[in-house]
């Protein structure tokens, strides 16, 4: 297939692109250049840029965002809410199959404040058992950053019930650059590079029926509280590390 991939530069997007590149066409809109792949060097804000780079592509997978609480609103403005909006818009004019949106766990992080989900993301003793957050649960993002992916969620569904392209949104937990946890909350929302990737992979690849989808992207932690079975039904995602 031909591939878009956005922010491809960073630490998820290249760890796709080693998994992707030697069975797909690969693209990458980017704003530095990535070696081994075609590019397109653009900003999200650019949608001429944008609108030429889907041109003919199966999927496009958007990984670039302002990730986390250090950015001001304008940054998180103009890269999760404008810059998303503008690839949708793109890939939906252009006719693109499936479009993959990184999502995050900090859609449904501000569960942590709550008992049982305080104590598994802390160093507290964790209870015998707990209900698993199901993508069916009310949102409630952790902060601006967890709201705007909350936007883009939604913005999602609407394109998926009004053109002929698929959406899938991936909640992806907590991924690192040494690919292993270090806080006591890490060890419950951790995702290794691994999980991630491959469950990137399968929602851009793997069959799949609705028109819209979400689903947990998270390794097997012993503390996890995110239903990842879910990813299992829809494209078969079964996490193969632990934060143990």
């Amino acid at each position: 297939m031909k591939v878009l991939v956005s922010g491809m530069s960073g630490l998820i997007g290249g760890a796709l692109r080693g998994e992707l590149q030697s069975d797909h066409e690969l693209t990458a809109f980017n704003r530095t250049e990535v070696a081994g792949v075609r590019n397109v060097r653009a900003d999200l804000s650019d949608f001429e840029a944008l609108t030429k780079a889907v041109e003919g592509q199966d999927v496009v997978i958007h990984l670039a965002a302002k990730a986390g609480e250090n950015y001001s609103w304008d940054e998180l403005r103009d890269t999760n809410i404008e810059g998303t909006r503008h690839i949708f818009e793109a890939a939906t004019r252009a006719g693109v199959r499936r479009v993959v949106f990184a999502s995050s766990g900090a859609t449904i992080a501000g569960y942590e404040r709550d008992e049982p989900y305080r104590s598994l993301v802390s160093e507290a003793e964790p209870p015998a058992s707990w209900p698993l957050i199901t993508v069916d649960m009310p949102v409630r993002p952790a902060g601006v950053y967890g709201s705007t992916k909350v936007w883009g969620e939604a913005l999602a569904h609407h394109f998926a019930d009004t053109t002929d392209t698929q959406f899938s949104c991936v909640r992806i937990g907590y991924v690192n650059e040494e690919d292993r946890p270090g806080s006591p909350r890490a060890r419950s929302v951790w995702c290794s590079q691994r999980d991630v990737v491959d469950a990137l992979r399968r929602a851009a690849c793997e069959p799949l029926a609705p028109r819209f989808s979400t689903f947990f992207a998270g390794s097997a932690n012993a503390r996890n509280y995110r239903d990842l079975q879910h990813g299992s039904d829809l494209v078969g995602f079964v996490p193969r590390d632990g934060a143990e």
